[in-house]
């Protein structure tokens, strides 16, 4: 199981339509909307990872 990188909800890699590549990373997410807000600031919820 993948971590949605927004909400911090557990995403079956496998079964989610929702996700996007950055920087050569594919991250997961549980919905469109937390994809949506990913992609428009990615370094913003990466930062909040560490």
């Amino acid at each position: 199981m993948a971590i949605d990188p927004v909400c911090g909800m557990k995403v079956d890699e496998k079964k989610t339509v929702h996700k996007s590549q950055y920087k050569g990373v594919t991250y997961y997410f549980c919905s469109n909307t937390c994809k949506v807000n990913f992609e428009k600031e990615p370094e913003k919820y990466l930062k909040q990872k560490k």
